[in-house]
C-alpha cells in the first residue's frame, strides 16, 4: 500500500509539469512562461543528424541550437544555400529594423502548397517553416558579409497546434534559442554619420505583439509578410529575371493565384520612379498593419493601415484623433493631417525614439530617415481637401 501512494504520488507530480506549445504560444494575451535561456530539448530529436531537413524536430521540439533542424547545407552560413525543399524569397519592400539586412527563405513540404490570398497573409500548410535571419551592416553603403555582423536568426514555424515563434541568437558560429531577448551594441556608419546603439532582441513573448491575431476569444501567431502586393515583383533566379508570385506558381508552391493583372503591388520605398501613394502605403502596411487592424495589437486605436485600405478615409487616420496618447511634445491632435507632414502623428511618432513614443514600438532603435522623407512627401501631396481636421 505505500509503495503505491508513492507511486500515485509521483505520477501526479509529473503531470503537473506537463504542457503544450500551444499554450505558450497560442493563448490569448499570454507571457512567455517562466523559463530558462537555451533550454537543452530531448536529444532523440534534435541530435538526429543527416543530409535533409529533421523535420520531426521542426514540429515537435524547440531545438537548443539552430544547427540541429539542418535547414542549411552550411549550418553557419543562414543567408544562402538552404536544404531542399527551402527557396529564398524577398519583399519589395521591408520592415525597418535599424538598416539590418535581412535573409529569408521558405520552407514549404514537399507535394504541398500555399494558398493564395488578395490582400492577406497567404494560407501555408502545417509543416512550413520562414527562416529570416538578420545582419548588421556596419556601413550602410557597403554590402556583402564581410561588412556585416550576424546577429539573429528567427523562425516560424506552423506545427499542429498552430505557428510557434523561434528566435536565435548568433555568437561565435553558433546560433542558440534565446527565450528572453536580448540588447547587442552596435555601431554603423550611415551616411558618414557614426551612430551608437543596442541593437534588441526580441523575446519570445515579444513576438506576439507583431504575430499575435485576436479572433474573438481566441488569438494566436501567423506570419506578416507573406502578401500578394508584397511578393508580386520580379527577382532573379538561376540566372533569369522572373516574376515571383509566377516562379512559386510553376515550382508547384502557390496555387490560385489569378492573373499578374489584377493583383496588387506594393513598390519599394526607395523607387523613385514609382506611385508615391503605392510606396507610402507599401511601407506602411508591413511595418504598421500586423497591429493596426481590426485584430492586431494596436487595434484598440481604430486606426487600420492596410495596404488595402483607402488611405483618404478616417479609419486611414484622416483628420482622426487617437486614443490613448498624448500628442507628444508637440502637441499634435490627427493622425494624418492632408498636406500637412509636420502635424500628423502618423510621421511624428516615426521621428520619435523613446519607448512610450515611438512607432514600431518594438524592432528599431534608430530612426529611418529615408522612410520618413518619403512618409511626408505623401502626406504632404494629400488634398486638404480630403478632410477638413480643424473644423
Amino acid at each position: 500500500m505505500k509503495n503505491l501512494l508513492i507511486l500515485l504520488l509521483t505520477l501526479s507530480l509529473v503531470a503537473a509539469c506537463g504542457g503544450s506549445d500551444s499554450e505558450s504560444d497560442d493563448s490569448p494575451n499570454a507571457e512567455a512562461p517562466a523559463q530558462p535561456d537555451n533550454p537543452i530539448a530531448p536529444s532523440s530529436l534534435c541530435d538526429q543528424t543527416s543530409s535533409q531537413i529533421n523535420q520531426q524536430a521542426l514540429m515537435l521540439e524547440d531545438c537548443e541550437n539552430l544547427a540541429q533542424y539542418g535547414l542549411f547545407i552550411d549550418p553557419q552560413i543562414p543567408s544562402s544555400d538552404p536544404v531542399a525543399p527551402g527557396m529564398a524569397y524577398q519583399l519589395s519592400t521591408q520592415l525597418f529594423t535599424n538598416y539590418a539586412s535581412k535573409y529569408r527563405f521558405i520552407f514549404i513540404p514537399e507535394g504541398k502548397q500555399a494558398i493564395f490570398h488578395p490582400s492577406d497573409t497567404f494560407e501555408l500548410p502545417i509543416g512550413t517553416v520562414l527562416t529570416k535571419t538578420f545582419s548588421m551592416p556596419y556601413d550602410t553603403q557597403v554590402t556583402g558579409p564581410e561588412n556585416e555582423a550576424l546577429i539573429e536568426t528567427r523562425l516560424l514555424i506552423h506545427r499542429e497546434s498552430g505557428w510557434t515563434t523561434l528566435p536565435y541568437r548568433w555568437q561565435n558560429g553558433e546560433a542558440k534559442l534565446i527565450q528572453a531577448g536580448a540588447d547587442i551594441p552596435h555601431t554603423l556608419n550611415h551616411h558618414s554619420e557614426v551612430k551608437h546603439f543596442d541593437y534588441h532582441l526580441p523575446s519570445r513573448a515579444e513576438c506576439k505583439l507583431c504575430h499575435q491575431i485576436n479572433d474573438g476569444e481566441t488569438s494566436h501567431i501567423r506570419p506578416i509578410g507573406l502578401k500578394a502586393h508584397l511578393l508580386n515583383h520580379d527577382i532573379e533566379f538561376n540566372g533569369q529575371t522572373v516574376n515571383q508570385l509566377q516562379l512559386w506558381q510553376s515550382l508547384s508552391r502557390l496555387t490560385g493565384l489569378p492573373k499578374l493583372s489584377d493583383v496588387d503591388h506594393a513598390p519599394a520605398l526607395t523607387d523613385s520612379g514609382a506611385d508615391l501613394t503605392l510606396r507610402a502605403k507599401g511601407y506602411i502596411d508591413i511595418n504598421c498593419a500586423h497591429c493596426h487592424r481590426a485584430e492586431g495589437f494596436a487595434s484598440i486605436s481604430g486606426l487600420r493601415l492596410g495596404f488595402g485600405v483607402d488611405h483618404t478615409s478616417y479609419q486611414y487616420g484622416i483628420c482622426k484623433q487617437p486614443p490613448g496618447w498624448d500628442g507628444g511634445a508637440k502637441g499634435l491632435s490627427y493622425d494624418i493631417v492632408p498636406g500637412d507632414g509636420e502635424h500628423s502623428i502618423l510621421l511624428y511618432r516615426q521621428e520619435l525614439n523613446s519607448p512610450k513614443d515611438r512607432m514600431p514600438p518594438i524592432g528599431r532603435s534608430l530612426v529611418h530617415t529615408e522612410a520618413i522623407e518619403v512618409i511626408k512627401q505623401w502626406i504632404d501631396s494629400l488634398s486638404p481637401a480630403i478632410g477638413n481636421c480643424h473644423g
